[in-house]
């Protein structure tokens, strides 16, 4: 009898204390899981950092972060993939090329040669002319593009000089998955195929392509200069990366988290631009100032414009994004 009364004390004492624990996991702070292709010295990084401290800082309660960085959960594509799931990565800066699957319009939003300069490209951003991109996204993968980061101009490094038209042609170079990559730069003459950004080092060494295509940042962080050292300004495109939030996570949280979050993510991407926009030039000639590069001018970037904007024109009309193209061409 005495068992059964100490049996029941105790399970009567586990029911009574169920609440307590239940509360206590309730009140546990909320943790946040973001990923990063890149290291700590990365624009990209930098900016998703900043949304840390600004989403604490307008939240007021206690909140966990972790970052993983350095590829530690894959790259972008599965970045944008974990995000749709609800599972693994919360927030993240994805290309726009990973989202074509929910919104044709999408890798749209940094094609080449779809802005006249950086001027331009804040103007674009800062009257949020990708709205419609955003709210298909949103809609269709259930991700929000919470902010817009990016800023560095797109250059060809290669493991030959690209002076102008004639040495561009033929040129086996790595592009973005997105149609509009390949078929632009095939219209300038150039062989362009695609491959998984963490196999571009190796394809050039062993002599599967020749170049590819990317900002100082990530020309810097994947060594690309050791394997296509010749900078070939081509000036081609300026990047544009959606700071990107799991829309499944973004419902369970707190109304106030949510606000922070939505604000947060506004100032943190914009941040980003002006930390990638104003350390790109910065890095190329540190580059080039310690023999790791050679920035070789392009003559005829006015003559691959005008090869390339009826192929711009023509893709914006099939994927509906021919009123946008009118927008970005409009604005002065």
């Amino acid at each position: 009898m005495q068992r059964r009364s100490f049996v029941g004390a105790m399970a009567a004492g586990a029911v009574a204390a169920a609440p307590f624990v239940q509360t206590a996991r309730a009140q546990a702070p909320i943790t946040l899981n973001g990923a990063s292709q890149f290291g700590d010295d990365h624009a990209f990084t930098k900016a998703m950092v900043r949304f840390e401290e600004l989403v604490k800082k307008y939240y007021g309660k206690p909140i966990n972060f972790v970052l993983h960085k350095n590829s530690a959960l894959g790259l972008e594509k599965q970045y944008f993939e974990y995000m749709a799931q609800g599972k693994a990565v919360d927030f993240a800066i994805v290309s726009p090329a990973h989202m074509s699957t929910f919104s044709r319009a999408a890798p749209f939003v940094d094609a080449p040669f779809l802005f006249r300069d950086l001027d331009h490209w804040n103007k674009v951003l800062d009257a949020d002319l990708f709205k419609g991109v955003a709210d298909e996204v949103a809609q269709k993968a259930d991700v929000m593009l919470i902010g817009y980061a990016g800023g560095g101009t797109r250059n060809i490094f290669a493991n030959k000089p690209v002076r102008n038209l004639a040495e561009m042609k033929g040129l086996k170079v790595r592009v973005q998955g997105a149609p509009i990559w390949s078929k632009t730069f095939a219209a300038a003459g150039m062989s362009p195929t695609v491959i998984a950004y963490n196999e571009v080092y190796n394809a050039i060494q062993n002599g599967v392509i020749q170049a590819g295509e990317n900002e100082a940042a990530g020309v810097e962080q994947m060594k690309f200069y050791e394997v296509g050292s010749n900078l070939n300004l081509t000036q081609h495109a300026i990047t544009i990366r959606p700071l990107c939030f799991s829309g499944k996570t973004f419902k369970k949280l707190p109304a106030d988290l949510q606000a922070a979050i939505v604000k947060a993510g506004k100032e943190a991407a914009a941040y980003g631009r002006q930390v990638e926009s104003g350390e790109d030039s910065a890095k190329v000639d540190a580059l080039e100032k310690a023999g790791k590069l050679k920035k070789i001018p392009f003559a005829d970037r006015a003559a691959m414009k005008k090869l390339v904007d009826p192929v711009i024109e023509a893709y914006a009309k099939e994927i509906g994004a021919d009123q946008i193209l009118a927008k970005i061409n409009a604005l002065k």
